[in-house]
Formats: C-alpha cells, sequence, structure tokens
C-alpha cells in the first residue's frame, strides 16, 4: 500500500484499488474493475483511473475478492484477547463466527463458569484468571466489539444453556428446565445469536434427547435461527444426519451440519447421496468442512460420558475411579482407534511439552503402562487440557464434500501457541484457493471464492457483507491467484501462507503486502454482527 502524498487534500476515496480483476463473491464471471472505499463502506466499483485515494492499492494481475468467512472455528477466546488474529487474518478471514459445537464461555452464571474455562482450556484457550465477571452472551461479544480487526457474529451454544438449567448430569430435562432453556433461547437470538449450536458428541447435550432439542429449536423459529449441529458422529454418520434433519423439519428451522466429512472412502459419498436424494427435500440444510481428512480435538473426548456427569470441575476425581478407567479401555478397544496415528498436538504443562509432536503410542510406550493407565495419567497431570490431532485418511477424501454446492468454509480451527497443531488454522483458505483450484481442478475460483464469502453471508445472515458490491461494507482481500498457497503441514503446522497480499476490514487495511498490521486507535475495525435473516 503506498501513501499519496501529493494527492489534493480532498481525495475521492480513503481507499482506492486499482487494476484488479474482481471476482464478487455471488459466483458470477470475474470482471476488471477498480474499488474505491469511503469509511467504512464500497462506493464505487468500476473504472477510476483519474480517481485519488488517500490510500491506493496497485492491484494488477491480482484477485479482488470478498472477505472471508469461516462459520466453524475455536476462535473464541482468542477473539477476545488477541487485536490482530494473525493466522486467520493472514488467510483472509474477516469474519468468524464463533461458539460452536455447543460449547463456549458464554452465557454462564456463577455456578457454571469456571467449569466451562476448565473444560474449554485445550480447545479455546482461555485461563481461569482471564475470566472477568460476564455472564450473558450479549455481553461476552460486546467485549470483543471493536477490540478485534476482524467481525464476529455467534452461535448460542446449547450445552452452556443446558448446564445452567440443570448441571452437567444426564439427567432429564424437566419441563421447568427446559422452560429456563427456551428462555435463554430467546435471550441469546434477541442478542444476535445466528442460532443454536449442538456438539452431540460432548459434554451435557450429549445426554440431551432428539425432543429436548427440537423443543428448544422451536423457540428459535420465529427467529428464523439455524440450527447448527455437531451431530452425533460415535453413533455413525448417516442415522446421526438424519436425527439433524428430523430436528430441523419437525422444529421448522434451517439445518447446517458442522465439519460434515466421513471417516473411510465412499462414507462423504454416501452422506451426499442421502442430502441430494432425501434431506434437501425435507428441511432447508447446508454444511462446512475444512480442506483436509484428519481432524483435531481434545483427549478427553475420548472417554465415556459418566466422567462429567457432576461437572467439568470433578473429572479428575472421576477419572481416578478404577471402573471408569476400565470403560475407557473398552472404549479405545470399540473406537479402534490407530493410537500411533494420533498426535498429541498441545499440554497445558511445560512439564509435558516435549511430548507435543509425539504420537499416543510413543507415549504410552515411553510409560512402560497400559494405554488407559498412561493416557489417564497425563489427563490427571494436564488437568485434561490435552489437545490431540488425528493423522488419519488422506486430504483427498473430503474432496466430494467440497465441491457440493451446499458447502461453505468451516476450518474447524483450534490455535495453541507452540502447539504442533493441526495446520487447518492457518492453511485453510489459501488451500481453497491454490491447490484445489490449480491443481485439483476441483471447481473454479469464482466458486472458491464463493464458498468462502457469499455463501456463508447468505446462510449465516450476514447482510451487506462478504459480496463486492456498492453500498456494501468493505471487507476486502487481495490475492494472486497463481502463487496462492497453503504451508502448514502436520509436522510443522504454524507456517503463514502466502499470494494473498492485502486484507481489508470495514474499510481499515489490517493485512498490508503480506504482514498484518497494527492499528493505533482505541477502537479497532471489527464489529460484532447481528443476525440479520433475509
Amino acid at each position: 500500500m503506498n501513501t499519496n502524498d501529493s494527492l489534493s487534500q480532498d481525495p475521492d476515496f480513503d481507499v482506492l484499488i486499482q487494476g484488479g480483476t474482481v471476482i464478487d463473491g455471488t459466483r458470477a464471471p470475474r470482471y476488471r474493475a477498480d474499488i474505491g472505499i469511503k469509511a467504512d463502506k464500497i462506493i464505487a466499483i468500476g473504472n477510476l483511473e483519474h480517481a485519488s485515494g488517500s490510500h491506493s492499492i496497485d492491484a494488477r494481475n491480482k484477485i479482488v475478492a470478498p472477505g472471508f468467512v469461516d462459520v466453524h472455528n475455536h476462535s473464541d477466546s482468542w477473539l477476545l484477547n488477541t487485536p490482530n488474529f494473525i493466522s486467520k487474518t493472514s488467510q483472509g478471514f474477516t469474519t468468524e463466527v464463533i461458539m460452536a459445537d455447543g460449547i463456549s464461555y458464554a452465557p454462564v452464571d456463577r455456578c457454571t463458569a469456571e467449569d466451562w474455562i476448565y473444560y474449554l482450556q485445550s480447545l479455546d484457550g482461555l485461563f481461569p484468571e482471564e475470566y472477568t465477571g460476564w455472564e450473558s452472551l450479549h455481553e461476552y461479544m460486546s467485549l470483543i466489539d471493536g477490540k478485534n480487526v476482524q467481525n464476529v457474529m455467534t452461535h448460542l451454544p446449547y450445552a452452556n444453556l443446558r448446564s445452567m438449567a440443570c448441571g452437567f448430569g444426564r439427567q432429564r430435562v424437566d419441563d421447568f428446565q427446559m422452560k429456563q432453556i427456551c428462555c435463554e433461547v430467546i435471550k441469546g437470538m434477541e442478542a444476535g445469536a445466528v442460532g443454536i449450536s449442538t456438539g452431540l458428541d460432548y459434554i451435557a447435550q450429549c445426554f440431551s434427547t432428539t425432543e429436548e432439542i427440537i423443543e428448544a429449536c422451536q423457540a428459535m423459529s420465529k427467529y428464523d435461527g439455524l440450527y447448527v449441529s455437531h451431530v452425533r458422529y460415535k453413533k455413525t454418520l448417516i442415522p446421526a444426519i438424519k436425527e439433524a434433519v428430523e430436528i430441523g423439519k419437525r422444529a421448522g428451522v434451517k439445518v447446517h451440519i458442522s465439519h460434515l466429512k466421513g471417516q473411510h472412502p465412499g462414507q462423504a459419498e454416501e452422506a451426499l447421496e442421502y442430502i441430494d436424494k432425501i434431506a434437501r427435500h425435507e428441511v432447508d440444510i447446508s454444511f462446512d468442512v475444512y480442506p483436509y481428512q484428519p481432524g483435531s480435538t481434545m483427549l478427553h473426548f475420548l472417554l465415556p460420558y459418566e466422567v462429567w456427569e457432576a461437572g467439568p470441575l470433578q473429572a479428575v476425581e472421576k477419572l481416578k475411579q478404577p471402573e471408569l478407567q476400565q470403560r475407557f479401555r473398552y472404549g479405545l478397544d470399540n473406537y479402534l482407534l490407530d493410537i500411533s496415528a494420533i498426535q498429541i498436538a498441545w499440554v497445558r504443562s511445560e512439564k509435558n511439552k516435549h511430548h507435543q509432536g509425539k504420537s499416543l503410542s510413543q507415549y504410552v510406550e515411553e510409560s512402560g503402562l497400559s494405554q488407559e493407565e498412561a493416557l489417564v495419567n497425563l489427563l490427571i497431570e494436564e488437568e485434561m487440557a490435552v489437545l490431540l490431532v488425528f493423522n488419519m485418511g488422506d486430504d483427498r477424501l473430503v474432496d466430494p464434500v467440497l465441491q457440493h454446492d451446499l458447502y461453505m468454509m468451516g476450518t474447524d480451527g483450534i490455535y495453541m501457541e507452540g502447539g504442533i497443531i493441526h495446520p487447518r488454522q492457518f492453511g485453510s483458505a489459501p488451500r481453497l484457493l491454490g491447490p484445489c483450484v490449480r491443481d485439483h481442478h476441483l471447481f473454479s475460483l469464482e466458486d472458491a471464492v464463493y464458498k468462502l464469502s457469499g455463501a456463508a453471508a447468505h446462510r449465516f445472515g450476514l447482510g451487506k457483507r462478504s459480496q463486492l458490491k456498492e453500498g456494501y461494507f468493505a471487507d476486502v482481500v487481495i490475492f494472486d491467484p497463481l502463487t496462492v498457497q497453503d504451508h502448514a503441514t502436520y509436522q510443522d503446522p504454524q507456517q503463514f501462507s502466502s499470494g494473498i497480499s492485502h486484507v481489508i476490514s470495514n474499510g481499515t487495511p489490517i493485512v498490508q503486502d503480506n504482514s498484518p498490521l497494527t492499528i493505533e486507535t482505541e477502537t479497532l475495525p471489527g464489529r460484532y454482527l447481528k443476525y440479520q435473516p433475509k
């Protein structure tokens, strides 16, 4: 970016992007145009060769696209504490939709706040000393508003609602508790949430029945909210998707499946066939996934559910029980997991940092203990805070999902400083724009940009964002289609991508010449976005 010192005192635009090829985020064919931005809006698109700008960007031989949207991530605490979350902004993400999988830091109350912060240490990265007393969804989102360079939208995490109403146990929700949950749903929707998120393989909500979730979703139906679900993958894929479809159909709400993919060859195709032939004719449905096959989650995801019945703060004591360790061993056997392909990505304590990057089998062998004893000991030492990467499956297995017309980008990114984390945190968008288009020919560049921007803007109710149109908010990404490339690997994941030169959020440059910018203003350009249904 160049500052035009010789321009008149009153330039036509605050930012002038010249010479670029516009891909507008609607799947329309690309075209040559200049773009003029004033304040936070796109004011003009066309031939602006005689116009002036306070700042000018030479976009010749580059693509000018809308800001990208990540509809599924675990950026919750990082956006609270990190003004420019570089692993995401360097990829072109100007908007993040947080509080996925039904678990997050709000809403909470004085009985649940400490439990949630403890439980989420190895997923969302907030530590107890960083809690400042917020309770409601609105309070949490207000702490982010204007304190980050990215825009942030939120789901309403269902397990948080359930734990406030009836604790973390497996009991059936009674009528009194259901009333409380539904009232909290209404509060969350009024505060601007896009809809309810669930993670039905995770704490508290794993005990929820289909009927319970239907009733909660009915409470948001008048807001045209979206039911966004990490479905019961442990139940197997097709039955899990069918439950989500049933919930959407009976509650009268739209459905979005989180990180949809198969676990073995042919399973993704089977799921897509069901969606195309049946599901999309019964309910308004969409899905996301990251452009990698291996996944990542917390080690305690593999534990039997009863470890959580008294809440996260009691989990370590429950884990010491011999009968629970025995059930853990049965679970490891039944999952048929190859622990030599599961990597320790991050641990909380300095004592065990040297184990990061090791496979679970290597860790177990070094311990001299059985699988369940070694892993239970690790969880106890780390106060349950252990993150894994599952290095299983060829990345190309996810291609059919990426190609589907109902797909949009969800990185599912989990960041931990110094961790050997999943490369999706640093490489998802450039991989979709670069290798998926150039090398694998999965779709056109126009389609790739749409999957990263316009599709999410439409589905998640972003209003006048993530499309390049006059009068729309100026969230913009400029990249070189020939060189855009991810460099993060499973062995060396915290590597920045190349080819994305400029990123603009609400008219303010946040990445310039491939480097993040420090914004020296009290209020940063990112905003708390509230859901705007069509």
